[in-house]
This record gives C-alpha cells, sequence and structure tokens, in this order.
C-alpha cells in the first residue's frame, strides 16, 4: 500500500527533524564547552571558561537525549510496517 503525506504526518516528519538538529547543535555547544580551555591560551580566559563545565555537560547530556528521542520515536514509526529481514 502507498503512504500518503497527510499535513500530520508532514508536521511529524518536521518535528522529529527539529528534534535531532536541535539534539546535534546542543551536543556540539557542550562538547565546545567542556573541551575549549584546552585550547584558550589566556590564562584568565581558560579559568572562566572552566568553570563553566557543568554547562557544557548539561549541553552534552541533553543533546544526547534529544538524538536518543528522535531514534525511539523513528523507530516506533518504523513499526508499522512489516520487515524485511529473513
Amino acid at each position: 500500500m502507498f503512504k500518503l503525506n497527510t499535513p500530520s504526518s508532514q508536521r511529524s516528519n518536521k518535528a522529529n527533524s527539529e528534534l535531532l538538529q536541535k539534539g546535534i547543535l546542543c551536543a556540539l555547544i557542550g562538547l565546545t564547552v567542556l573541551i575549549s580551555p584546552y585550547f584558550i591560551k589566556s590564562p584568565g580566559m581558560q579559568g572562566i571558561v572552566a568553570s563553566a563545565s557543568l554547562v557544557g555537560w548539561f549541553a552534552l547530556v541533553l543533546g544526547c537525549a534529544l538524538v536518543v528521542r528522535y531514534l525511539m520515536r523513528r523507530r516506533a514509526a518504523g513499526n508499522g510496517h512489516p520487515s524485511k529481514t529473513r
């Protein structure tokens, strides 16, 4: 059977892709905050950025959680179709 692209499925696809984008962006921001003190030459700036490591960890965990949520949604949407494995 053919699956029609209804407005609700298009909204769902857009929401899923936005969820993935937000997850990747949050994870990248978190990694940047955590790694940047090693590349900053100024000791004062190193201390300031290093003190924000809690924010970096939060962004990294949040980003990973959003990506996992995207994968769970995608997997749940694929359960309605028969599997092609034998």
